[in-house]
């Protein structure tokens, strides 16, 4: 069985999956987008640091070599199934109950906008159970607390290994705070929703 994973988890109907990064991250999460297949059917959310005042070029280079569209969500937007969220520069981006997202412009948590722990709370409360929570590597203690949101709603939980990340400050604060449910080098992150992908598929 892969991981030692409970086939029950894969069985799950899942609203979405939010994937936080910081320094480190932007090379596995490509990645994991470039091998997803392009009608992977859960809508995945990512909160990545990214410089504030770059408007342009970090969603081309994600787009790249993924087969899946990745956008930037207006306020208010409705969200889709299988679509990938990029929250934008400078905006922190909520998952909303009614189906939707909202950006805001509030003060830095943690000192970033966007906050992963800001959109992994909102989507812990608006997703509970239905949601996969996925931190990569970073160096700094955002997305901690959201993960342990995630796993108190019942999300599942997933960090790369901070022996594999660049930055290992991320993964190991959330590990500290939360019994993480599976700590996996990015291969085997992505051999996940691979996983979880065909078990959709039956």
């Amino acid at each position: 069985m892969l991981f030692n994973v409970d086939k029950s988890v894969f069985e799950k109907t899942y609203k979405g999956i939010v994937i936080g990064g910081s320094a480190g991250s932007f090379k596995p999460i490509t990645q994991l987008l470039a091998d997803l297949p392009k009608d992977f059917p859960i809508p995945i959310f990512l909160c990545l640091h990214r410089l504030k005042h770059v408007r342009h070029g970090f969603i081309e280079a994600l787009s790249i070599r993924s087969k899946k569209q990745i956008i930037e969500p207006q306020d208010k937007e409705t969200i889709r199934p299988g679509m990938v969220y990029l929250a934008p520069a400078n905006y922190h981006m909520c998952i909303e109950l009614g189906n939707s997202i909202s950006l805001s412009t509030e003060g830095l948590i943690n000192n970033s906008r966007p906050s992963i722990d800001l959109t992994f709370h909102t989507a812990a409360y608006t997703f509970k159970e239905k949601m996969i929570g996925i931190l990569y590597s970073g160096a700094n203690k955002d997305g901690a607390e959201g993960m342990k949101s995630v796993k108190d709603k019942g999300g599942y939980t997933i960090i790369q290994d901070p022996d594999e990340s660049l930055m290992a400050t991320m993964p190991q604060s959330a590990q500290a705070i939360t019994d993480i449910d599976l700590c996996l080098e990015s291969e085997k992150i992505k051999n996940f929703l691979l996983r979880l992908y065909k078990a959709q598929q039956k």
